[in-house]
């Protein structure tokens, strides 16, 4: 019998810290999920406060803009990675006995982090993440952002997390595979999704791990998602790489099935993630330099 893996990937909206209203909404789809054979429930970014940030002038310098009262009272209400909010959701996947990827803003040492915290099957944490590359060009320079990718274990299955933006750069997914991801998760909330699609099938294909994507309904929104690595059988036949594609607004749960065997399989014969890499001329890729045309004000 071929070993696989479920993930519920959750495309539902949630209220602007309405924390008590929207963990009831998670909980719900835990239960759901769990009753659906899921192994992992995947949620949008930041689904227990809402993905939502003050209304204060975007353009004024941090030093500035931390000041306002607007700022101060969004900031206050980052929560806690002890607080109740979190102890319930790892209770629910306790009882349940299913794995939870939760989002959240969360309290960090001088700004709010856009966090990912894993739970697994026993309602243990396998990691907690914070957003690396935030939109520091917008309304994310009042994100603190992480430092570090993680990855964890569920049911033996590998799996690592990056959120939103990280995607739009390929060294998130590279150095989750590179630390042993099979499946990556990706929380998200944004629109303009056909751009995203192709780079998340892209990350699968190049990394040869499985992605997955979960985003709030809306118009120009939705479209969660998983691919598949496997792009092609027998070298020579293509095969499309999507195991489920919402719709724009549709809201609810839907699943993917990773044939595990396949997949590990595959990484084991193919020729992409790390097989012929040639780290020794990459030396670019860790100059902090920026030139032009990519030189930005923050």
């Amino acid at each position: 019998m071929e070993k696989s893996f479920r993930i519920g990937i959750v495309q539902q909206k949630s209220t602007p810290f309405a924390v008590k209203q929207n963990t009831h909404s998670a909980l719900q789809m835990i239960k759901e999920a769990a009753s659906n054979r899921a192994d992992l429930v995947l949620f949008p970014e930041c689904f227990l406060t809402g993905y939502a940030f003050p209304e204060v002038d975007e353009t004024l310098p941090f030093l500035v803009l931390q000041t306002s009262p607007a700022y101060q009272s969004w900031k206050a209400q980052a929560l806690s990675l002890t607080g109740d909010a979190f102890q319930t959701i790892r209770h629910a996947a306790k009882t349940h006995r299913i794995g939870v990827l939760i989002t959240a803003l969360t309290k960090g040492t001088e700004r709010p982090h856009n966090t990912a915290m894993l739970i697994d099957k026993n309602g243990e944490i396998q990691f907690v993440y914070h957003k690396v590359h935030t939109c520091a060009f917008s309304f994310e320079k009042m994100i603190e952002p992480g430092n570090e990718f993680f990855v964890g274990e569920i049911d033996g299955v590998k799996i690592g997390a990056m959120i939103c933006y990280d995607r739009e750069y390929p060294e998130s997914a590279r150095i989750l595979m590179l630390k042993g991801a099979e499946l990556i998760v990706v929380p998200n909330d944004c629109t303009i999704m056909a751009p995203r699609l192709r780079t998340l099938c892209v990350r699968a294909y190049e990394n040869m791990v499985g992605v997955i994507m979960a985003n709030p309904p809306g118009a120009g929104a939705g479209c969660s998602c998983a691919y598949s690595p496997i792009q092609w059988k027998d070298d020579t036949n293509a095969v499309d790489p999507t195991l489920c594609l919402a719709s724009e607004t549709e809201e609810g749960i839907l699943y993917a099935d990773y044939d595990l065997d396949a997949l590990r399989a595959y990484r084991e014969n193919e020729m992409m993630g790390n097989t012929f890499r040639r780290p020794d001329v990459y030396a670019p890729l860790l100059s902090t330099e920026i030139s032009p045309p990519f030189l930005r004000e923050h």
